[in-house]
């Protein structure tokens, strides 16, 4: 297919899924839509089963996964884990408790290498799926790499209504503590925008001089994955040197954010996980509506009992603690858009939603990171090994 009309096709289906989300309020996500879109243009013929590679797009997105996960580490505060440390822990046992119920039931019904796919996909994001679609494809398992983009497309179906229900239960406790005095409501801290800082020349702060240095710590994990022989994935290395790298004032928070090139390769990554469906069949894809429901019944519910367990050991309540272990089904900018919508919809006054708010938003901002963003990251790199 001509390279310019893929490329132009592919902007147009991504523009309507934009837009249906937008709409919809991320209930029905741009993934979904776009994997119908995909879907019914590849089974129906009206798509070249070429036409991801024409683009361009797949090679780019293929290039830049290691930028973006460096870019995802300089999103993460040190200082921010430190405070919310319980969230994080809660975090971290809700997805080993989607691992450890999909391997101990799920492999009861599923292969092993859809329980991996399943737990990188219930427990993550772009990143998880890619990591293991990288692990299945190299080894020809097709559907294995199909299986976790499904997980991925119905994610916020089930993720957004029952965690919107579970923070209004929550919200109405903090309420009722509001108004009885006990709740410990703290001063907003005043934040002076300021231009973020790095040690790094002015000459390396541009887009171009931006994407070298990134290029650079990409092909360090690249290196301290070879010399481990895969045992430091280059995925975490990356992430990792990510999160020192903005500790020590190296690279900025947000690294790619406002470089020109930024949204061409975010869109090049989430172009990544459609491309098995182009060479998959139609019975094979409803083949995988069984495994896909008892992925998503049995590793939702390893993260609810996982949160929580942890949450109440911990001293949360327990629709908190669970609402934390279900951000590995959306992550940000849902886990602030469930936050603000469960404290307007309890609150019946200014200081009543600020208070509730103030509560809920900071725990399910820091859950987001610490599920999708780290853990999951970190396990299902492991994991991604054992696929063959």
């Amino acid at each position: 297919m001509n390279p310019v009309t893929a490329f132009t096709i592919i902007m147009l289906i991504w523009a309507v899924s934009d837009f249906v989300a937008k709409k919809t309020k991320s209930l029905v996500s741009s993934l979904l839509v776009a994997s119908i879109i995909f879907l019914v243009g590849f089974k129906t013929n009206i798509f070249p089963e070429d036409l991801l590679t024409s683009s361009s797009l797949l090679a780019l997105g293929q290039t830049v996964v290691g930028f973006i996960i460096v870019h995802i580490g300089t999103m993460i505060s040190i200082d921010e884990l430190k405070k919310q440390w319980k969230t994080v822990v809660i975090g971290v046992a809700a997805v080993v408790g989607i691992a450890a119920f999909l391997f101990l039931i799920g492999s009861l019904f599923l292969d092993q290498n859809y329980v991996i796919g399943a737990i990188g996909a219930v427990s993550g994001g772009t990143i998880s799926v890619i990591i293991v679609q990288d692990a299945a494809l190299a080894s020809g398992l097709v559907m294995v790499a199909v299986f976790p983009v499904l997980i991925a497309a119905f994610q916020g179906l089930i993720g957004f209504p029952l965690t919107s229900l579970i923070l209004r239960k929550e919200a109405t406790r903090l309420k009722g503590e509001y108004r009885a005095g006990t709740l410990k409501v703290e001063k907003p801290e005043e934040h002076h925008e300021a231009e973020p800082k790095t040690i790094l020349p002015k000459a390396l702060q541009t887009t171009a001089g931006t994407l070298f240095v990134v290029g650079v710590v990409v092909m360090v994990a690249a290196y301290v994955n070879n010399i481990t022989d895969g045992v430091l994935n280059k995925f975490v290395v990356a992430l990792l040197l990510g999160i020192l790298l903005r500790a020590f004032g190296v690279l900025k928070p947000n690294i790619l954010s406002g470089i020109d090139a930024y949204g061409l390769m975010m869109l090049a990554i989430l172009i990544i996980i459609f491309g098995p469906l182009a060479t998959s069949s139609v019975d094979d894809l409803i083949a995988l509506i069984g495994p896909l429901c008892i992925a998503f019944a049995v590793g939702v519910s390893g993260s609810v009992v996982f949160s929580g367990v942890m949450g109440k050991i911990l001293g949360y309540s327990i629709p908190m603690s669970i609402a934390i272990g279900l951000t590995t089904l959306y992550g940000f900018p849902g886990t602030m858009i469930l936050s603000q919508e469960a404290a307007r919809s309890v609150g019946e006054n200014e200081q009543e939603v600020a208070a509730i708010e103030g509560q809920i938003l900071p725990k399910m901002l820091i859950a987001g990171f610490s599920t999708v963003t780290i853990t999951s990251v970190v396990i299902t790199s492991i994991l991604a090994e054992f696929i063959h």
